[in-house]
């Protein structure tokens, strides 16, 4: 959804504090914090307000519309991912994104990385990176602070060899690996499997990059630019490989001959850093 008037920066502020408050004077709301691109200097006009709302209980929805209000267009109640309601302030014309989250679940979902190190295929420090950098609005008693100190601590060495054994093995190695299915799709001339599975592929490639730099992941958005900005330990030409792989997934017959090399390359790299770090072959 695009802003029908593009947002200028200083106009987000006031705007996410205004509505936060709206928030915090809801009972049962621990906390709302600011979190997204306007929390990670990557701002530009079609940037969005994004608000997580901790509350102990579901936020009524009548209260939700109320907060609202008329604006247009608008979606309440969506729950495709987490819970949410989406809407366009109407002076601005920035788009409000608002997730609501209890603070148990996301206490739990730092214990799973930071205390259990427990890996997801894809993603799978994304939450933590979202409370660090996350910007708190309202948080009266202070658990937000506490959650954000519990999150401050350095990256631990088990997680990190668990993502990289948990997503490294089926890029390429075990027999329906990513490649496999990409190689079987373009075989079947199937594009739109040949789509999904690279996405998938590099989902767990930057899970498994972000991890060898002991860095959490920062989400689905601007990965080349995170990576070449933040990361000490890069496979050689990334970004080069990268647009080899995008560009040939796959546009045409003759560029599709052309994915499985350039995977391969992408990948080499990739496994030239696991063995410096002594993580390859993994197991």
């Amino acid at each position: 959804m695009t802003p029908a008037n593009p947002a200028r920066p200083d106009v987000a502020t006031p705007l996410a504090a205004t509505v936060a408050a709206r928030f915090g004077a809801l009972p049962n709301v621990v906390a709302v914090a600011l979190g997204g691109s306007r929390t990670g200097g990557a701002v530009d006009e079609r940037s969005d307000i994004d608000l997580y709302v901790y509350a102990t209980e579901e936020i009524p929805l009548a209260a939700r519309v109320a907060i609202a209000g008329d604006s247009a267009p608008r979606m309440l109640d969506h729950r495709f991912w987490e819970p949410g309601d989406t809407w366009q302030d109407a002076a601005s014309g920035i788009e409000i994104d608002v997730v609501y989250r209890t603070p148990t679940w996301i206490e739990d979902e730092l214990d799973r990385v930071l205390v259990r190190h427990d890996a997801s295929v894809g993603y799978s420090t994304a939450l933590w990176h979202n409370v660090s950098n996350s910007i708190p609005l309202h948080d009266p008693d202070r658990w937000f602070a506490r959650l954000q100190s519990r999150a401050d601590q350095p990256y631990p060495e088990p997680l990190r060899c668990a993502i990289v054994a948990k997503n490294h093995p089926i890029l390429r190695d075990v027999s329906f690996s990513y490649l496999h299915q990409i190689e079987l799709a373009v075989a079947r001339d199937d594009a739109v499997s040949v789509h999904h599975r690279v996405a998938a592929l590099l989902a767990s490639s930057f899970d498994v990059l972000f991890a060898l730099n002991r860095l959490p992941h920062p989400g689905e958005k601007r990965l080349v630019q995170h990576a070449l900005a933040r990361c000490a330990l890069l496979p050689p030409e990334m970004a080069r490989r990268l647009d080899d792989v995008l560009g040939a997934a796959p546009n045409s017959p003759e560029t599709a001959r052309l994915l499985v090399p350039a995977i391969h390359r992408l990948l080499d790299g990739l496994d030239g850093l696991l063995e410096d770090e002594g993580l390859y072959p993994v197991g």
